[in-house]
């Protein structure tokens, strides 16, 4: 049996390497990130929803007085304290994901620039609480809270993303998956997106769910808006049908179609979860899986436009 020649170290730098390229810590908080990021809106919505907003009425403590909720405070005293505190859970991942990349800064910036911007989004966001509290929740404000919580979980979701990439895929550069045709109508379903998102904000500043029953409206017809909001999703599963077209018809890397497939089914999602809160008049429960859905759908938009631009993709998996 003739000997197989070793590979030469020419030979062996060629080869991509296997496996991610940062470690499992790196990855687990990069993650951890992201489904905290999401998992605070929801929460902030359960503030919301129950009315509990002004449960805390100053800010940063929780009473003039009092850096923790009093039991004369009540249950709504508890629930917004209660995410007061999450935010603490939250600095510690962030804080976390810094100290992780922090010694391999040189070699992964992009690690280390997402990182940073992932801690920024906090005191950030803290700041805009604080004037939410002391403007009795001025429904523009708690609009501005949401939406800087959408652009920190978009963060998070290019962070996972690059925590993920094997040396080889740091070393290569690709064209990006989504083709010349394909990618006006990425850009299309990022735009549709991010317009679908602030107009749900701008809804419910005129809906019924003020985070107090004293707290101020945005004094804009629900209705109307309702269905203002509504022609931008219309326009965005035209967008999809579109993109599954092309997706279908032409052969396209399969991470770009699962990403496509995936915000598919949560836009399907939303769509239904949207028409059933508004014909039911708005009950909790499903308008606080609607702020869910709208965090992956903006998560899920999010993986579309990195798979679709990025040079730099994870998981190598063979053409579709």
């Amino acid at each position: 049996m003739p000997n197989t020649p070793a590979p030469t170290s020419a030979a062996r730098a060629a080869e991509p390497a296997a496996g991610p390229a940062t470690s499992r810590l790196v990855r687990s908080l990069a993650v951890a990130t992201l489904v905290a990021n999401i998992g605070i809106v929801v929460t902030g919505g359960a503030v919301r929803l129950t009315a509990s907003g002004l449960g805390c009425p100053e800010w940063p403590l929780c009473t003039a007085d009092s850096l923790v909720a009093t039991p004369e405070m009540g249950i709504h005293g508890v629930i917004e304290f209660g995410n007061r505190l999450l935010t603490f859970v939250l600095t510690a991942i962030a804080f976390g994901m810094l100290a992780s990349v922090w010694k391999g800064r040189s070699a992964r910036p992009d690690l280390m620039r997402l990182s940073v911007a992932a801690l920024a989004g906090i005191p950030a966001q803290a700041f805009i609480g604080g004037i939410t509290v002391w403007t009795g929740l001025n429904p523009w404000v708690v609009g501005l809270h949401f939406i800087v919580s959408m652009i920190i979980i978009a963060v998070a979701v290019v962070l996972v993303n690059r925590a993920w990439l094997s040396p080889g895929q740091l070393a290569e550069r690709h064209e990006p998956l989504a083709g010349r045709t394909l990618r006006p109508v990425v850009w299309a379903i990022a735009v549709l997106s991010a317009i679908t998102v602030v107009l749900g904000v701008i809804v419910t500043g005129a809906g019924p769910h003020a985070g107090d029953h004293g707290a101020a409206r945005n004094n804009l017809d629900p209705d109307l808006m309702t269905r203002i909001h509504v022609v931008p999703v219309y326009l965005l599963v035209f967008t999809l049908i579109v993109a599954l077209y092309l997706v279908y018809r032409r052969t396209v890397d399969v991470r770009f179609k699962r990403s496509l497939l995936l915000f598919t089914a949560v836009v399907l999602a939303q769509a239904v979860i949207g028409y059933a809160q508004h014909f039911l008049a708005l009950p909790i429960a499903l308008v606080a899986l609607h702020m869910l859905g709208a965090s992956l759908m903006t998560a899920a938009a999010a993986q579309v436009f990195y798979t679709g631009f990025s040079r730099k993709v994870p998981e190598q998996s063979p053409k579709a």
